[in-house]
């Protein structure tokens, strides 16, 4: 976005209370915001309670905001009572937003009808953009040479909370070793959890399961080009998540031309549209036996494969662009 801004001729910066190491030339620490006058515009990323809610209500120019979603706290309950906490206050602090804002952007149509229940007054929708040059960059030598061992990998990105309902997934990989395939891997990329309740919990599963640590891999957060060999090296993405608010890694892996078989849950089926393979009930067995004809090579990859071709253009970036551009001139 902000690259876009800059090409259209607007002074643009990223602000953020947090920088991850592999993101700190493309930001700036939010210590070094200054408050705009009446000509500047303020867009904030909405996720989770912060200090920066503030600086957008004191803010006298415009003001918009893009709601990423924030996962209902019951989901935390039982495993990370401080989420819960920041969860509970992250929402009712969307809510007092309302009033302080001219423009309430949801990244889905999930998002923006959730806008619309806390009573911000016009929004709208903008998918989160992404640079699809970057999935054709070289991926990671090392981890696509350890995932080509002949095994089926079933992959799913996502962090390791339980909203993502990794046990579902590993309960699916014990009938697909039991009754279709032992030569399968289940390969789980995402950021481990600081309070380990759930992650452990995960790993008392595995050893219920009689998976060894080659069955089933967490690898916690990747860099850009080991995340890129875990779509290469993937024969299908599956996700059992029940809550999802957009679902960057359905796009991914659209974009990387991996089948997608997806629980409908939240923004889930929209982000899809039509797209994948989707799936009302969690009868694991049967989402098995479905995973295994997916990583078939024949007319259902195929026809898959083609609609998700098509359904990743809405995310191209020359579109997203095109719709924050009117978003922009509308404000």
């Amino acid at each position: 976005m902000r690259d876009a801004f800059r090409a259209w001729g607007h002074q643009a910066d990223v602000y953020a209370l947090e920088l991850d190491e592999d993101l700190r030339d493309d930001g700036r620490p939010w210590s070094a915001w200054r408050p705009g006058g009446p000509a500047d515009a303020v867009i904030l990323h909405y996720a989770l309670p912060s200090p920066l809610t503030q600086a957008l209500q004191s803010h006298r120019g415009k003001r918009a905001l893009i709601h990423h979603n924030i996962t209902p706290p019951e989901f935390f309950v039982g495993y990370d009572p401080e989420m819960v906490r920041i969860c509970t206050i992250g929402r009712a602090e969307l809510v007092s937003l309302r009033d302080h804002v001219d423009l309430a952007l949801g990244d889905s149509e999930f998002n923006r009808q959730e806008l619309e229940a806390a009573g911000f007054a016009r929004t709208g929708v903008l998918p989160i953009y992404l640079d699809f040059a970057r999935y054709a960059e070289t991926p990671g030598p090392v981890l696509q040479r350890d995932l080509s061992d002949g095994r089926t990998n079933v992959l799913f990105v996502g962090r390791v909370t339980p909203n993502k309902r990794h046990e579902d997934l590993i309960r699916m990989a014990a009938y697909w070793k039991r009754f279709i395939s032992p030569d399968l891997r289940l390969v789980l990329v995402g950021k481990l959890p600081r309070r380990r309740a759930y992650f452990d919990a995960l790993q008392s599963l595995l050893y219920e399961q009689g998976f060894t640590p080659w069955e089933v891999v967490f690898t916690g957060h990747l860099e850009h080009r080991d995340l890129l060999a875990s779509y290469r090296a993937a024969d299908l993405f599956v996700s059992m998540s029940e809550h999802e608010g957009f679902g960057v890694p359905l796009v991914e892996a659209m974009v990387m031309d991996v089948p997608v078989l997806a629980y409908r849950a939240g923004a889930v089926p929209g982000t899809l549209g039509g797209a994948g393979v989707v799936f009302d009930e969690k009868r694991l067995d049967e989402v098995a036996e479905m995973g295994a004809l997916l990583c078939a090579e024949g007319p259902l990859r195929r026809a898959v494969l083609a609609r998700q071709a098509r359904r990743r253009e809405h995310f191209a970036p020359a579109a997203v662009e095109a719709t924050l551009r009117r978003y922009v001139d509308s404000l």
